[in-house]
């Protein structure tokens, strides 16, 4: 358990439908997360993540990126309001924005993101597709911090999903997308009960998870 008095207060950024966001907002209810949702936060005056977040409650803002003459003044606009609302930790689930400068500074190493791959392979776009085409046996999700890079930075938990045959785009997106509801949540519990330590590229847990034995191995050595 977290040794702080409150629970962290995160602020989500969603460009889309924020399944990603319900998942969040699920664990943050039923008690197994010790966070709060100070505000959702979209570029995109439809995102569905809007209209989930103002379902239960939770303070929600669209700040249209389309307003603004350059992507530091968006930020700043941002930055801005996530400070506001008091937010120690942003999240960015689904967020379509490549982030300035202007957002690394004002929450160094407290911005984080996920990543449906298995990351530094496929880091950008269409990751599914890029995992079929290279006729990879393994996908997945990577939960990261960010830094200047896409999708470049110190990787704070992982699952791996594994490709099979007749595999699409589509139906691999999916099965990874389950996963992605399971490890986000994890990985805001830890930063909440201050277990997370950057060194270099690597994210120190402690105290250190249980070790992970085995391999997965696909197809199977017995197949």
């Amino acid at each position: 358990m977290t040794n702080r008095k409150e629970k962290l207060r995160i602020g989500v950024l969603a460009s889309g439908g924020g399944t990603n966001l319900q998942a969040i907002i699920d664990r943050s209810l039923d008690g197994s997360l010790d966070a709060e949702i100070a505000v959702v936060l979209s570029n995109n005056p439809d995102a569905g993540a809007l209209e989930r977040a103002a379902q239960k409650g939770i303070a929600t803002r669209c700040i249209n990126h389309r307003e603004f003459g350059s992507r530091e003044e968006f930020d700043r606009a941002m930055v801005a309001a996530l400070q506001e609302a008091g937010v120690e930790l942003v999240v960015l689930a689904g967020f379509m924005r490549i982030i300035t400068e202007t957002f690394l500074t004002a929450f160094p190493q407290r911005i984080i993101n996920i990543h449906p791959a298995l990351l530094p392979a496929f880091p950008g776009l269409h990751v599914q597709q890029q995992a079929l085409d290279y006729g990879a046996r393994f996908s997945g999700c990577t939960v990261h911090f960010v830094d200047g890079g896409v999708d470049t930075g110190p990787i704070i938990i992982q699952a791996v999903v594994p490709i099979i045959p007749g595999d699409n785009a589509d139906r691999l997106a999916a099965r990874i997308l389950e996963q992605e509801h399971l490890i986000y949540p994890r990985a805001i519990q830890l930063f909440a009960e201050g277990r997370i330590k950057i060194e270099g590229r690597q994210v120190i847990i402690t105290p250190p998870p249980p070790d992970v034995s085995g391999a997965l191995v696909n197809p199977a050595l017995n197949s």
